[in-house]
């Protein structure tokens, strides 16, 4: 606020002083001539790089250099006003080209029916997309052979199933798992739990950690077989990773537990608890986790002496903050 005040008292000031063309004349000079020193240095670049819109770039530093100029000596107002249509009536243009870039100035001037009408898909479907016409728009981008354009269209429609199945077919043409991953929300948007499975586990097969979603969502779609391998497979890659980071055996434990193996279930949760433990000699938060590992053992003395370890962690950490 008090900035907004000192500019505002500055203009008052200058108007008070020296009138207010003085203050027209100072603030065209200054738009105009840092106007010049950016069309300069773009002109440079441009000839520098041989490109076409260098002739462009020069008429704007000419006539930015030229309005800066009459700013000054105020000899010929008029063209001032003349340049700052010019430059008002580039932007509006700018603005409005760049609203569709990819449309020609005919494609632009005619409605979105007119060109569907004429088999200009593609730009039909970039005006009905606009409108927020996204149903529509989708029809036309199928028409125009591009369905991922379609299926985002589909989908702020609110058309799940459509847009999951065009998802699915790109999935499918192009051998991207991607297009599996966006499959897979929106026929869980669409409320179709198996749907979405099978798309997550066509994903999960070259991204194997989203076998244990597969699994859950197997389980809540109420198909036990289907979720009892999936839970396999989320084992064999939390193994491999529990080799690496012991940090997994936790994850192995649970799984192990949910398919049954309740002996192998102890020992993964061993090997998580000696983990746990190694790390809680460098960090002592880790006994917390250790007294836990030990707890779900039925090791309740250990247990016991780990969450004493911990709270003695904890009112360390505490004083030193106070």
């Amino acid at each position: 606020m008090a900035f907004i005040a000192a500019v505002i008292a500055l203009i008052a000031g200058i108007v008070h002083y020296f009138g207010f063309i003085f203050l027209l004349r100072l603030a065209l000079g200054l738009f105009y001539g840092i106007l010049t020193l950016l069309f300069a240095f773009l002109t440079f670049i441009l000839i520098y790089a041989r490109s076409k819109y260098a002739i462009l770039s020069l008429f704007a530093l000419s006539t930015s250099a030229y309005a800066a100029y009459q700013s000054y000596v105020w000899s010929e107002p008029m063209h001032i006003g003349f340049i700052t249509a010019i430059y008002v009536a580039a932007a509006v243009f700018g603005a409005w080209w760049l609203m569709e870039p990819e449309m020609s100035i005919a494609e632009r001037l005619r409605s979105a029916e007119s060109l569907e009408k004429s088999q200009n898909f593609r730009a039909a479907a970039r005006k009905y997309e606009k409108k927020e016409n996204y149903e529509r728009a989708a029809e036309c981008y199928i028409k125009a052979g591009m369905l991922e354009s379609a299926a985002w269209c589909y989908e702020k429609a609110g058309k799940y199933e459509k847009s999951a199945e065009l998802y699915m077919k790109l999935a499918e043409s192009k051998n991207e798992e991607y297009y599996w991953k966006e499959a897979y929300e929106c026929w869980k948007k669409a409320g179709k739990k198996e749907k979405a499975a099978e798309c997550l586990e066509r994903l999960a097969v070259h991204e194997n950690w989203y076998w244990e979603d597969v699994a859950r969502l197997w389980e809540s779609a109420g198909n036990r077989e289907k979720a009892k391998h999936a839970w396999k497979k989320a084992l064999e890659y939390y193994l491999k990773e529990a080799e690496e980071e012991g940090v997994f055996w936790d994850d192995v434990a649970k799984i192990y537990k949910k398919l049954g193996d309740a002996e192998k279930a102890r020992q993964a949760m061993t090997k998580y608890a000696e983990y746990c433990e190694k790390e809680a000699e460098k960090n002592g938060a880790w006994w917390k986790h250790v007294a836990e590992a030990y707890k779900k053992l039925g090791m309740e003395e250990r247990a016991r002496e780990a969450k004493e370890k911990y709270e003695g962690y904890r009112k360390r950490i505490g004083r030193r903050k106070s």
